[in-house]
């Protein structure tokens, strides 16, 4: 089995794979702890708790945008599984025979998502990740990332809004029907949810006007399926497509 681990600014998502498929994926909070040991017990719970044997995992792998995060998680999957993980970084990019554009600064997750959108289409694509940070990142069909572009998330966005206004309430995430607010939190959901439809409708349409060819637009991150509006921009929508990356390259490091 395939331990694959996607290291970002709020959760960590570990991913099991076996039998062609992600069996099992779980998320701990990425300020959880700074201690490996507390990370293993916890991870260690989840395997108890979901009928999983530390044993049958031959082979990790992690992408992390948390440099504090790095040695952490590294040295728990050592102590865990007694076995050295793959780290995804610019040491090792010329296994992927891909073009990375700035491989010292774009993020490992990035180089993930294009991997997928690069192996699984061998086309131009655009992936649209919406995690902490709403990132938008094209791939060429010859593998070579073109750009990125980067604005603050939904949660992120929210979570300014109410942290520096003294009477504006934290608001649950979700979609309203009506982009006129009839109360506070309404208010809130429309101005961000619905302006975050159309910065993201624009964005596919100029970049795909930069680009100039057919192009894919693929959707992940937790926080994906919310902007329902936006559902027929994408070709794909996958939750799990930065650990497809992960799958990919663990494969090609074999």
């Amino acid at each position: 089995m395939l331990l694959a681990i996607d290291i970002g600014n709020t959760d960590i998502v570990f991913g099991v794979f076996d039998n062609q498929q992600w069996i099992h994926q779980f998320r701990i909070n990425s300020s959880f702890s700074v201690r490996s040991q507390d990370y293993e017990a916890q991870l260690r719970l989840l395997f108890l708790e979901n009928s999983l044997k530390i044993s049958d995992i031959s082979q990790a792998i992690i992408s992390c945008v948390v440099p504090d995060l790095r040695v952490v998680i590294k040295d728990m999957v050592n102590e865990m599984f007694g076995i050295q993980p793959i780290l995804v970084g610019p040491e090792m990019y010329s296994i992927l025979n891909m073009e990375i554009l700035s491989p010292y600064e774009i993020g490992t997750d990035l180089v993930c998502n294009a991997t997928y959108a690069y192996y699984t289409y061998r086309q131009t694509c655009l992936v649209v990740d919406f995690g902490t940070a709403l990132t938008y990142t094209v791939v060429s069909g010859e593998g070579k990332i073109l750009g990125v572009s980067i604005a603050p998330g939904l949660k992120t966005a929210v979570k300014s809004l109410f942290s520096n206004t003294a009477q504006l309430p934290e608001v649950p995430l979700k979609m309203p029907d009506s982009a006129i607010g009839k109360n506070t939190v309404h208010a809130i959901q429309a101005g961000v949810l619905w302006g975050y439809v159309g910065m993201v409708r624009e964005m596919i349409h100029q970049i795909k006007l930069e680009v100039g060819q057919e192009c894919k637009v693929l959707a992940t991150g937790g926080l994906s399926s919310i902007l329902t509006p936006l559902r027929a921009e994408f070709d794909e929508v996958d939750k799990s497509l930065t650990l497809n990356g992960l799958k990919i390259i663990a494969d090609l490091y074999q």
